[in-house]
Parts: structure tokens; sequence; C-alpha cells
């Protein structure tokens, strides 16, 4: 019997957040792409929060979207109800962060993949990775080697029904579905997610190549029949009168938006867990691998936090034409009637009905010190990693690492230079240098306070710092890119007239600089700036109030800058290091740094052990 085969040049497994994302960047960049599904009618699917966005998480995404990504124009698209958080707090601190309508959202990917030129979208289940060994494998007789080159490159994959797909590039975007096993209660049962199938194959093609791979746990909660809540008892919570949009191309978002509602748990609910905790898979040693520590299952917090009386549930909806809510802050493992009596026991759910319960899943995932800075794994060329299965958690974290996974899947068939960002041009950089470098002990979540530069890389700004290099990649079109050279240009019209306008001996630049000084009081001097876009204004604003910080940020940038000119040889020998310490020994050669700001940022690399590497480096003795 003949083998079907089809040629493509890069491949992308899975069509969640990371694969959609991997996709549509691969393709804009002229790669003939293959997205390949178990379902189509899945791609883009929120499997949890029905949300985008958030602390981090929303300059995530509008990062993206600065490259020319696709999941900000979906949110502003299907979003119904839109929040900017910490609006308290520094710019630097602001995260916009949206409700989505799921199944709208889910619709709004799907047709972005189809329509954009050069993707193929293709339903097939993925069972094998397809590869050859390289000279430098051969060699060595063995999957690897000790010089740190790869061992193996692609040829593509074996999918069900024995048909191949070929390619030199390949993206792994599976989620949770490798291996996954979902609990619910002392039930489990094998499984992606709810009434999805995993897949073995993936985690037994990884294994005989040589790949180390662990356990991670996440969860979901309840959802609950809208019609069965008492909402006069709730607190309600509305989206902003204003809402921001996520995406750069949007001009305003006109959308009339859902309330979301709050509750609590209280004492009896607590009660009524602990009791029941030798039923709870976390509790009883059926469920061993980590979770998220930033969002723990009720029961781990009842537990953790045993001091507090309560704790904050969020009722959001699933869309607009349904009657599902996302019980927002109740994830659990916890057995069927058990979630029954939790969920009547809170005020407002007292004649709630679940319409889908909780449960929990554990799932393979690749430890990411296995892979280079381009998301490449170091053991075999052309496969790229992107999502949950480099341990990270969120759609957000997910989407990014797709893109970039995408986008030098492409770069590497051009022949061209992997794009990499630093940790001072985005939170991309920031959570791919974290992966990379450090590993993860837990499911990595993104945070401000990772990011060492964040009032450099607030939202805001985002199209200004990665706009650019999206269009020298070709990532973005010229109507993405026109609009910001034309943005620019008011920005440094509007700066020049500050600087040099006077009022009473001083610039209206240098008036605009107090703490004090608000944008309505320099209009009051100079009324024809009354007309300017909100956007143009509040970069002006927030690039005249922040300009010293930003100058001191900038010599530290400088100085990081010139340890990561320091390049460390592709298969240095560590061993070699006479006076390097054996854990630190260890260490770099498990993650093989690229240069020696990255060695620094290795978890348990000291100040002495880079001075010692440099000193070996430089020739010294």
């Amino acid at each position: 019997m003949t083998e079907t085969a089809y040629d493509f040049d890069v491949l992308v497994i899975g069509a969640g957040h990371a694969g959609t994302e991997a996709a549509l960047a691969a393709a804009r960049l002229g790669a003939k792409t293959a997205l390949l599904t178990s379902n189509l009618d899945t791609v883009g699917q929120m499997s949890c929060n029905p949300a985008i966005g958030g602390v981090a998480k929303g300059q995530i995404v509008r990062e993206i979207d600065a490259l020319g990504g696709a999941m900000g124009r979906a949110i502003d698209a299907t979003g119904i109800q839109f929040r900017m958080l910490n609006r308290s707090k520094g710019p630097a601190m602001h995260g916009p962060r949206a409700q989505a309508d799921r199944r709208a959202y889910q619709q709004e990917i799907k047709r972005i993949c189809e329509e954009q030129p050069g993707l193929w979208l293709r339903q097939e289940t993925v069972e094998e990775l397809l590869v050859e060994k390289t000279a430098q494998g051969r060699a060595a007789d063995r999957p690897g080697a000790p010089t740190g080159e790869p061992g193996w490159r692609m040829l593509g994959v074996r999918v069900q029904g024995d048909a191949v797909y070929r390619a030199r590039s390949v993206v792994l975007c599976a989620g949770t579905f490798m291996r996954g096993l979902l609990h619910y209660g002392p039930q489990t049962l094998p499984g992606g997610r709810a009434g999805e199938p995993g897949t073995s194959g993936l985690s037994l093609s990884l294994e005989r190549l040589g790949f180390r791979l662990a356990r991670f746990k996440t969860g979901t909660p309840p959802r609950l029949n809208a019609r069965t809540i008492d909402v006069d008892r709730l607190a309600i919570q509305e989206g902003d009168e204003a809402p921001e949009p996520f995406s750069f191309l949007t001009e305003r978002l006109e959308v009339a938006q859902l309330p979301c509602w709050i509750t609590y748990t209280n004492p009896a609910v607590h009660e009524l867990i602990r009791a029941n905790l030798h039923r709870a898979p976390m509790f009883t040693g059926q469920i061993q691998s980590t979770g998220p520590r930033y969002c723990p299952s009720i029961e781990t917090k009842v537990v953790r936090f045993a001091d507090r009386p309560r704790h904050q549930i969020f009722l959001e909806p699933e869309g607009r034409r349904t009657q599902e809510l996302y019980v927002n802050g109740l994830s659990t493992s916890l057995p069927r009637e058990v979630q029954d009596a939790i969920v009547r026991r809170i005020a407002g759910l007292e004649r709630a009905e679940i319409v889908r319960y909780g449960y929990a899943i554990e799932y393979d995932f690749v430890p990411p010190d296995q892979l280079q800075p381009s998301l490449e794994t170091k053991r075999v060329a052309g496969l790229y990693l992107a999502g949950q299965v480099n341990g990270t958690t969120g759609y957000e974290e997910a989407a990014g690492q797709g893109l970039l996974a995408g986008v030098n899947a492409a770069l590497r068939l051009a022949g061209k230079e992997p794009l990499v960002l630093r940790r001072d041009q985005a939170y991309l950089g920031v959570m791919i240098d974290d992966l990379v470098t450090r590993g993860v002990e837990e499911p990595y979540r993104m945070f401000t306070s990772r990011a060492e530069y964040r009032l450099r890389l607030r939202h805001d700004n985002a199209d200004r710092r990665l706009t650019p290099i999206g269009h020298a990649l070709g990532l973005v079109d010229e109507a993405r890119w026109r609009r910001l050279t034309d943005k620019e240009s008011q920005i440094a019209q509007v700066s020049r007239l500050l600087e040099e306008t006077r009022v009473g001996g001083l610039t209206l630049a240098a008036l605009l600089r107090r703490t004090e000084t608000t944008w309505d009081e320099v209009v009051a001097l100079q009324p024809p700036l009354a007309h300017l876009a909100r956007d143009v204004v509040q970069q002006v604003v927030y690039d005249a109030k922040y300009a010293g910080y930003l100058a001191r940020q900038e010599r530290e940038i400088e100085r990081q800058m010139r340890l990561a000119q320091r390049r460390i040889p592709e298969g240095f020998e560590y061993d070699r290091v006479r006076h390097l310490r054996a854990e630190a020994r260890e260490r770099l050669a498990r993650v093989r740094p690229a240069n020696l700001g990255q060695a620094g940022r290795i978890s348990g690399i000291t100040p002495a052990d880079l001075a010692v590497l440099m000193l070996h480096l430089e020739g010294g003795r």
C-alpha cells in the first residue's frame, strides 16, 4: 500500500493559543504552513477562563499584537467586558483585561486562520515525530552529542491513518494533551480536556529522542446555570465606561458590556472541604505533580490559608448567547456531589445548578532548559516547542511563545538568524529567557515583578518597541506600519513644540516633567494641543514624566548588553574550567548559555562562578 504524503515548509501540531499564533506567524513570513489538530471545531478554544489579559498578561497580548498576531484583534471583536486593572498605580502596572464570548472568540480565531494566505488547516491526530540523525548524532552514535549540537533533525510527522506530513520545521504546541489524565475525585479518565482524548504518541516520540519529560497539574472550576443564580444578593462588577482596545489597529470599542458578579466562600464551605480532603486527589496522593501556585484549587486555598474566613469568587459570563457562568476562584477536583454541596453553601448560589463539573488534569511537559532561546530544541534541529508543553500556564504566555516559535521556524528555513527578544525589549523576552535559562519548578505564569525594566515595557508602548522589529522581518503589514510611523511623527512634533515653547522662562516640556503638572494644564497654555489623539498624548506625557527613570534604566541595559556581547562558544566544555564549582559546571552544561549575561541569570550561578568563567574565556588563569 502506497503511503500518503504531504509536503510543507512548517508544520504546527495543536491549534490552541500557541499553535494558532505559531501557524499564522510562519505563514505571514511566506512559509507554506500546515496547522494540524485533532478537532477543527476547537481551534483557539478557551479551555479554562473565558478571559484575555490581566496584569503582565495584558502586556503580552499587546506585544503579540504589535508583532502582527491575532489575539488582540480577536478579543476586541468578541469581548463582552473590558477593564483596565491597577489604574490606581503607575502606568507600568496597568493591565488590560477582557471577558470573552468563549464561542465567538474561538470562531474568530478560526476565521483568521482560515483566511490567512499560505496556511492550511487539517484535522489530523499526530502520532509520531519523524527524524533522521545528523552527522554529529551518527558520530556520537546516540541521541544528542556532548558538544551540544543537535543529534537529530526533523523530517515531519506521522498521523493517524498512516499518512505522513513532511517538513523541516515543526512547532509542537500540544497543550495538556500529552498523556493527559483527568481527575474527578477518585475517578480518573484519560484526556487532553473534558470530552477530548489525549495522546501518548508524542510523549513516546520525545522520550525515544532522549528528551526529559515531567508532569504538571492544572485545574478548572465548575460552570453554573445563570438562571439559577440569585444575582440580586451579589456585588456587581461592571466594565470600564470607556473601554480600551487591545489591538493597536482598533480605533475604539463600542460594545454592550455584560456585568460580572462577586461572592465569597464562608466557614461552612471551608468546613465541608476539610471534611472531604480524604476524597481530594491533591491530598490523597492520587495527584503527585505540581500545580500553579498562583491559581490554586479551592481545597488548596482552604488548607494553605486556614486562618482566612472567606475567599473571593467571581461569576463570569461565558458568552452573550449562553447561560453558562464561569466560577473564577473555585477550581476543584473534588467529587461531583461535594462540588454540588460547596456551591449551594455560597451566598447567592443556594439554588445554583452545575452544568459542567470542575476537574484537575495532569499532563506531560518538556522542561524548557532543553530549548535554545529561539525555542528550538537543543536535541533535534528544526523542532520547536511552545505553550504548556514548555511548562507554562495561561493563554497569553502560550500565544506569545507560539508566535516566536512560528517566526523562528520560518526564519530557519530561510537561512536567517532567529528572532530572540531581549529582556529589555519585551515581556516576551523576559518569559522566554526565564524558561530556557532558569527552567521551571511549577507552571510558569508571567508577573510584572519578573521584568527588571517594566517601566520601559508598558502595555501602551508595545507598538513603538516591537512593530519596527516585526516590519523588518515581514511580520507586519503596511497598514500597521503606516499607522505607527504617523503616530511617531506626531509624538516627535508635539515633543519639539513642548521643548521650544516657553511660559514664564520655563519650557512646556520642563513643566510637564513636574510630577504635579497635568496634561490639561499644558493644554490650557497651548490650546491647539487639545485636538491630539489620545494615544499620542499618552506617549508624550509618559515620555516626559518618566524620562529620568528611563535614563537610569538605559544605563543598566547598556551594562547588561556588554555582558551579553561576551559570547560563549557553542559546544564549550565547562568540565575544563578547573576552578568552577561542580554544581556550576553541571548547571552551565545543562542550559548551555549563549553569553555571560545569560549565564549569570541561571539559577545557582554566583558572581564568583561568572568571574571564573570570564577569566577562562579571556585566556586567564
